[in-house]
């Protein structure tokens, strides 16, 4: 996936800033990641964008960006830190970013996407500014590794003209470590839902990937404890990861395989049928920031059941809309007794769910906010 570096060929000379909308904006990200495309779904029709990829493209970008604004760096990624074949690339992008000479610079978790804007742009001398957006764990997570972690986050953040978060408990963190103004919206949704259908009573859906920190043997316990209540409960559990093998293993051994269905990752339709059909929603992570697939639920009138996360309060008033269930042991919660006076408010709670993400959790309207911000600051 690796190229040499080309210098760009064709590229319009160097002009004064231009008027909002039609200025130069490069996206520093992973290319192959869904989240990134739906960035530049955004910004592509308002922007002159180029996009700089850590690893290659997934295909969507074609017709977004023509080959000539793009740039694939074609390295493994690891979000976790110890991106040393990622450093050694700085070189190539920033003679590619000098090229472009970009009026905004726009990198995507910014611990490692970070790293290269601003090292690109004190190496380069690079006239564009600066705009970062976090995702989650380079904030809640990385910078609590050690020293060095915390230090370099708090250098990437105040080297931004502007940082993006998806919550105000994020924006939070990222002030204490050093940013300046912080724009909150949550990641949203690109296109509202229809309103919510009549839905199975006990019907539960999860798709947060099966890994670790999402703790999905958590998810389990907490539907069995339901199933002990309702045998007619179904959860459908959709995308993949390291502990597929052992949940699928541990959902025999408790006798639930009639209960549960791994699908695996889903497309976008195949989800949205998932969402449509399911009363419940659960998502356990360890930490979190808001969830696309939480907005996603609630905007298909799903009831959250979520873990105790600062940013989850954000979205559930727990026993009204969802609820959030804490640390302790699931088997001391009596989940089914949460639950049914909730299930008798299905229909309200899910219309007013739905409502909710449309005034406050959808994407293109939070992204021309952003981008009439940047043109001030311009």
């Amino acid at each position: 996936m690796t190229r040499p570096y080309r210098p760009l060929v064709d590229l319009p000379p160097a002009t004064d800033p231009p008027a909002y909308g039609r200025w130069r904006h490069v996206l520093i990200g992973d290319g192959e990641s869904p989240h990134l495309l739906k960035w530049a779904r955004a910004l592509a029709p308002q922007v002159d964008l180029w996009v700089a990829s850590s690893r290659g493209f997934l295909p969507g970008f074609d017709d977004l960006v023509p080959p000539r604004g793009r740039l694939a760096l074609g390295e493994s990624m690891d979000h976790s830190g110890g991106n040393v074949g990622l450093l050694k690339r700085l070189p190539e992008l920033g003679r590619w970013l000098q090229e472009v000479d970009a009026d905004w610079i726009h990198p995507h978790y910014l611990t490692s996407h970070g790293t290269l804007a601003m090292g690109a742009k004190k190496g380069w001398k690079l006239r564009g500014q600066i705009v970062g957006s976090a995702w989650g764990s380079d904030i809640l997570v990385t910078p609590k590794r050690g020293p060095h972690y915390r230090w370099i986050t708090s250098q990437i953040l105040k080297a931004c003209t502007l940082t993006t978060s998806d919550s105000e408990h994020m924006a939070a963190q990222m002030r204490q470590l050093g940013a300046g103004e912080v724009r909150v919206f949550p990641f949203g949704l690109e296109q509202m839902p229809p309103r919510p259908p009549h839905k199975a009573p006990w019907s539960f859906f999860a798709n947060r990937g099966l890994e670790p920190i999402y703790r999905p043997d958590r998810v389990i316990t907490a539907f069995a404890s339901v199933v002990s209540a309702y045998p007619e409960a179904r959860l459908t559990i959709a995308n993949d990861g390291s502990l597929r093998a052992a949940l699928e293993n541990r959902v025999g051994e408790l006798g639930l395989a009639n209960h549960i269905e791994f699908v695996g990752r889903l497309g976008a339709e195949a989800q949205a049928h998932c969402y449509e059909r399911a009363q419940w929603y659960l998502s356990m992570p360890s930490s979190d920031s808001v969830a696309v697939s939480v907005l996603e639920a609630m905007a298909h009138g799903c009831i959250p059941l979520l873990s105790d996360l600062p940013a989850n309060h954000e979205l559930v008033r727990s026993g009204l809309n969802g609820l959030i269930l804490t640390d302790a042991p699931i088997e001391l919660m009596n989940l089914p007794q949460q639950l049914a006076p909730m299930l008798s408010q299905a229909t309200r709670i899910g219309r007013d769910n739905h409502e909710w993400v449309r005034l406050h959790g959808q994407f293109a309207p939070a992204v021309e906010g952003l981008l009439g911000r940047l043109a001030e600051l311009m």
